[in-house]
């Protein structure tokens, strides 16, 4: 164990948001995201498992160590509803709340249509799947400068 980190990242975890640079994305799924079969088509080309947590709890910890890109306008996006792509879900409305609080500052959330975030997510360095029941618990966090 390492002092200062939250118990929730994994050292392989640790490992991939080490390896990833300035623009680099990350998936954060719920259980319901096709996870593996995206995951095999991104850098670190398998699924990384937080069974323990949902998408608040998984994205506190990741954003713990992880600044999000301010060089962008809108460095997360969500799923969109499909048949309703303005609808905010809860998983949407917990999410913004916890990546407000990470930055200290209101954070821009895009919403893609659902097959545009699938390819979204295949052009992520990884995936992480949470215990979250969802629905439409899937976001995109790019990486930022520390």
């Amino acid at each position: 164990m390492l002092k200062g980190l939250d118990r929730a990242l994994s050292a392989e975890l640790l490992g991939v948001l080490m390896a990833m640079g300035h623009g680099d994305d990350l998936l954060l799924c719920d259980v319901n995201h096709p996870a593996a079969s995206i995951a095999r088509h991104t850098v670190h080309g398998r699924v990384i498992d937080m069974a323990g947590c949902d998408l608040p709890r998984a994205a506190e910890a990741i954003l713990s160590v992880m600044p999000l890109d301010t060089f962008v306008t809108a460095p997360v996006w969500r799923m969109q509803v499909v048949g309703d792509p303005d609808r905010l879900m809860p998983a949407h409305a917990r999410m913004q709340e916890v990546v407000d609080r990470a930055e200290g500052r209101p954070v821009p959330v895009e919403a893609l249509e659902r097959f545009a975030f699938y390819e979204a997510g295949k052009r992520a360095f990884a995936v992480v799947r949470t215990a979250d029941p969802g629905p439409y618990g899937c976001f995109v966090l790019r990486k930022g400068v520390v």
